[in-house]
């Protein structure tokens, strides 16, 4: 082989080693898995993950594969964080909430009483410094965090007998989820933290007296209206609540930076699409609800009332004690208070006309 030759070929192999070897690197065939807090049955709240990997296996063609698990299968539905900071599996979906037992802080990423509806939380987190806050306070159990489902606000649980007073409130056994069990607590309530698909067996069995779990369109698959009538609204504990895609560090930072920009990209594109289908299916699940014997009640003003006044006061007193809270919810409470201060001159007057006009 001549000179030149030589030189040529040599240049060739070089581009070889320095350029394609880390594209296929980049591209070589992943597989994780991503175990939800959820049961399949709910096709929303389970649902988000499947959108979520079908998304990525489209964006990757077909190199980065998902396969999603119902709570139970590798890991029970409130074992996700632990899962994921451990490294037992890559990724979990969950409401962060859940985990409030660990850190109040948890409770901020998805929903407190009296918070963010769902527009504003997505406001806070993308626009403001949610997401920035929160992926800080999860770096302490080895988790990178992202938005991934908003149900929108919820309604308030299943009850035996209509409530008409705080009065009557009192005493009630309620399975609630997650942080709202604090302030259920305060007003006289009897928290229950029971998992989704454990909800109507204690429901029938009269463990508990009420219970609440999302909305018209889950709580008509799970069948609670057929052992308690009466339908509270609005749970106020749930004005926006998050769900969060929860992705191990070590296994997030060795990924390609065009592979962790597709999981961004798949999980806000899987946030968007669960609640609008929640925002369609509800309305047709409400009817159906109410031609099956639902019963419609707001709750008190007193209970309401009462349960503000709780909230704030048990967040004054984190903040005193927790200095994760207290970092993250300053900030969450300032943007809260302009949030709902521009909502009011527009989206509130709108919504309150549009729901009354006769359509």
């Amino acid at each position: 082989m001549d000179r030149r030759s030589l030189i040529k070929n040599a240049g060739i192999a070089g581009v070889l080693a320095a350029g394609v070897a880390p594209a296929v690197h980049a591209q070589a065939a992943i597989r994780w898995r991503l175990t939800s807090s959820f049961p399949k049955a709910l096709d929303t709240l389970f649902g988000v993950n499947d959108v979520f990997a079908a998304k990525v296996k489209e964006m990757t063609g077909g190199k980065f594969e998902i396969s999603t698990h119902a709570a139970g299968e590798l890991v029970p539905a409130f074992g996700t964080v632990d899962a994921v900071k451990d490294g037992t599996v890559e990724m979990a979906n969950t409401a962060p909430y859940y985990y409030f037992g660990k850190d109040e802080t948890f409770a901020l990423a998805c929903a407190i009483p009296f918070g963010l509806n769902a527009r504003q939380m997505n406001a806070w987190m993308y626009e403001g410094n949610g997401l920035k806050l929160m992926r800080e306070f999860y770096r302490n159990y080895n988790i990178m965090s992202f938005p991934m489902g908003n149900t929108g606000a919820q309604m308030g649980g299943w009850f035996r007998k209509p409530i008409k007073s705080l009065n009557e409130f009192k005493g009630t056994k309620f399975r609630v989820g997650g942080f709202a069990g604090k302030v259920v607590e305060r007003i006289g309530g009897v928290p229950q933290n029971i998992p989704g698909g454990e909800i109507y067996q204690a429901l029938e069995k009269g463990t508990i007296d009420a219970a609440e779990w999302v909305g018209p369109y889950d709580d008509l698959k799970l069948g609670f209206y057929k052992v308690a009538k009466n339908y509270a609204y609005p749970g106020w504990w749930e004005g926006g609540p998050q769900l969060e895609l929860h992705v191990n560090t070590k296994a997030y930072d060795g990924l390609s930076s065009e592979y962790k920009a597709i999981i961004s990209a798949a999980a806000a594109y899987a946030h968007m699409d669960m609640q609008a289908k929640y925002d369609a299916r509800n309305a047709a699940a409400l009817k159906t609800l109410v031609a099956g014997g639902a019963k419609l009640f707001p709750f008190p003003k007193d209970l309401m009332d009462a349960a503000f006044k709780e909230a704030m006061a048990l967040y004054s007193e984190l903040s005193a004690k927790n200095p994760n809270w207290k970092k993250v919810y300053e900030d969450y409470s300032n943007f809260r208070r302009e949030a709902n201060l521009w909502f009011r001159f527009t989206e509130a007057r709108f919504d309150n006309f549009m729901q009354s006009a006769k359509l």
